[in-house]
C-alpha cells in the first residue's frame, strides 16, 4: 500500500475495544469513588502535565560537567541537544522553521513566558522567534497566584515554549492557554478541545504540541473519552499534525486520585488516539559538544538513585520513565498493521521518542512567583513533545505545507529502515515502587530492533529525517524518498 493511501485509511480504524474487560480484570481502581449503594461512581480524571522539574535553581545554564560533578547526573544545554539531533546541517541550508507556527496548548500558561524565553534565548545564543503570541480562546485565565497547580503548569509552559523554539528557532510560537485544569472530566479537557478546535478552524498553525495526558481508565466510559476527540478529527481533515506526550510513569501510570499507581500496564490519552502522534522519552548520552558517547536508549530513571535523590530528595525507587503500552480504547490503526506482532489488536504507543531523561535533563529558565527564579535541568515527555513539534515545523517548511497525520509515514519509514530514523534497541519502561506497604513491579516493554512499546520507531537524525518525511508528505514513493 502506498503511504498516501495509509494516511487516508488511518482515521477509519478508530474503534472502542477492551475497556470494560480490562477494567474487570483489574478490579475497581484504588482511587475510584463509590456511592452509598456501593455502585462505582465516575472517577476523577487526572490530567497531568508531563514535566519533571528538578528542584534546585541555578543562576546560569549548567554545563554537563557541572551537573555530573555536583548532582551525579547529566544535564544538557539547548545547543548540545541541537547537535545531538544533527540540526545544524539543516539550519545551514535555511531550514529553521521559517514561515511556520508551532501551537503549544497548556492549562493556565505562564505569567512570565515572554521574559523567560528572552533570557533562555540570550543564554542559548538563539534568535527570538519571529512572533510569540498568547491567546485564550476557551475563556480568560484567572490572574496568576502561586500554588502547586499553577506553578506546575507555568513550568510546563516555559519548558514547552523554550524547547519548541530551540529545535525550530525560525518558527513562530502560538501559546494557547486554557482557563482550568481537569475537574472530574467536566472542565479541563473540554476547554482544551474548544481551544484546539478554534486553532484548527482558523488555520493558526501546522503542528499542535500537548504535554499532558490522563490514564485511559480515568474516564468513566469509552464514550466520555470519544466525545472529546473532535479537535483531532478536525485536525486530521485539515492537515494539522497533533502530538501528545506519552507520560512519565513508565508502564504503570497514576490512578484516578493522582497519588497511587496502577499495578498492571496501562497507557494514557490523548497520546493513544490514532489521530495523534504519541511522543515517548529517550535518554541521550552526550559529551560536552553534544556528540553521542553511546547511542540513545529508552528513558528510565526509576532505578537511578542519584537522579531520584536530586528530583525528590529521596533515593527510594519510584516510577520515572517514558510511558508506553497498548490502548484499551482503540483498536490497531491501519498504519500499525505492519507491527501487529508487537501491538496485537490494540493501538500501541509511543510512536516516536525524543530527549526526555532526567539523567540528561534540558536546561530551562523560569522566573514566575512561587519558586526561585533561575535555571533548572528539566525532563520528561514534556521535553520530548515540543522538541518533536520543532522537528515537524522544520519538515513543514521543507515540504512547503503542513503534514497532517504523520503516523503512516513514520511506520512506513521504520519498515523501510529509513536512514533518518535512529533505532533505539536498549532499555525498558518497567517500573517499581512501594505502595500500600508493599513493593510492586509493573513489567513494561523492552526496546528491540524496529518498532517497540518503549520507544516507538526510535528517535531522529534530523538532517536526514526532515527531508525524508517531507518527501513522503509530497506523496512520493518510499523508493524515491529513501533512495
Amino acid at each position: 500500500m502506498r503511504v498516501a493511501r495509509a494516511v487516508a485509511a488511518a482515521g477509519g480504524s478508530v474503534l472502542v475495544t477492551g475497556f470494560v474487560a480490562a477494567a474487570a480484570v483489574a478490579g475497581p481502581a484504588a482511587g475510584t469513588a463509590t456511592d452509598q449503594a456501593g455502585r462505582q461512581a465516575a472517577p476523577v480524571i487526572v490530567m497531568r502535565p508531563g514535566v519533571v522539574h528538578l528542584t534546585r535553581a541555578l543562576q546560569g545554564p549548567p554545563t554537563t560537567a557541572y551537573c555530573e560533578k555536583n548532582f551525579k547526573i547529566a544535564c544538557y544545554t539547548a545547543r548540545q541537544i541541537q547537535r545531538a539531533f544533527n540540526l545544524n546541517a539543516l539550519y545551514a541550508t535555511g531550514i529553521t522553521g521559517k514561515g511556520e507556527t508551532i501551537v503549544i496548548v497548556d492549562s493556565y500558561g505562564s505569567p512570565t513566558v515572554a521574559r523567560d524565553l528572552a533570557v533562555f534565548d540570550k543564554a542559548s545564543h538563539l534568535p527570538a522567534p519571529p512572533k510569540l503570541t498568547v491567546i485564550q480562546p476557551a475563556g480568560k485565565v484567572a490572574r496568576y497566584k502561586a500554588n502547586g497547580n499553577r506553578e506546575g503548569w507555568a513550568g510546563e509552559t516555559d519548558l514547552d515554549v523554550e524547547y519548541a523554539h530551540a529545535i525550530a528557532p525560525g518558527a513562530s510560537i502560538l501559546l494557547v492557554e486554557t482557563p482550568t485544569s481537569e475537574n472530574e472530566g467536566s472542565t479541563g479537557f473540554p476547554a482544551i478541545v474548544k481551544a484546539e478546535k478554534y486553532v484548527v478552524s482558523h488555520h493558526l498553525g501546522g503542528v499542535i504540541s500537548q504535554s499532558f495526558s490522563a490514564t485511559e481508565q480515568s474516564f468513566a466510559s469509552p464514550s466520555r473519552l470519544l466525545r472529546l476527540r473532535g479537535a483531532y478529527t478536525d485536525a486530521a481533515r485539515k492537515g494539522v499534525t497533533v502530538l501528545a506526550a506519552s507520560g512519565d510513569s513508565g508502564a504503570a501510570d497514576v490512578e484516578y486520585n493522582a497519588s497511587t499507581y496502577f499495578l498492571h500496564p496501562v497507557t494514557s490519552w490523548p497520546d493513544s488516539d490514532p489521530l495523534v502522534t504519541g511522543v515517548g522519552g529517550a535518554q541521550l548520552h552526550l559529551d560536552a559538544a553534544g556528540q553521542d558517547v553511546t547511542t540513545p536508549t529508552v528513558w528510565n530513571d526509576t532505578y537511578s538513585k542519584p537522579t531520584l535523590k536530586y528530583i525528590t530528595g529521596s533515593s527510594e525507587t519510584s516510577p520515572l520513565a517514558g510511558g508506553g503500552g497498548k490502548s484499551v480504547i482503540f483498536r490497531r490503526p491501519s498504519y500499525q498493521n505492519g507491527v501487529e506482532g508487537v501491538v496485537g489488536t490494540s493501538r500501541g504507543v509511543p510512536d516516536i521518542s525524543m530527549s526526555g531523561a532526567c539523567n540528561g535533563g534540558a536546561d530551562m529558565y523560569q522566573s514566575f512567583a512561587g519558586q526561585p527564579a533561575g535555571w533548572y535541568p528539566t525532563c520528561g515527555t514534556s521535553e520530548a513533545t515540543p522538541e518533536f513539534a520543532g522537528i515537524v515545523a522544520l519538515t513543514d517548511q521543507k515540504a512547503g505545507h503542513s503534514l497532517g497525520l504523520i503516523n503512516p509515514y513514520l511506520y512506513a519509514m521504520s519498515e523501510a529502515r529509513a536512514p533518518g530514523l535512529v533505532d533505539i534497541v536498549s532499555g525498558t519502561n518497567t517500573v517499581s515502587f512501594r505502595q500500600g506497604g508493599k513493593w510492586h513491579t509493573v513489567a513494561g516493554f523492552s526496546a528491540v530492533s524496529g518498532y517497540d512499546l518503549a520507544s516507538g520507531v526510535g528517535t531522529v537524525n534530523a538532517k536526514l529525517f526532515v527531508p525524508e518525511l517531507a518527501c513522503l508528505a509530497k506523496k512520493h514513493s518510499l523508493s524515491v524518498c529513501l533512495g
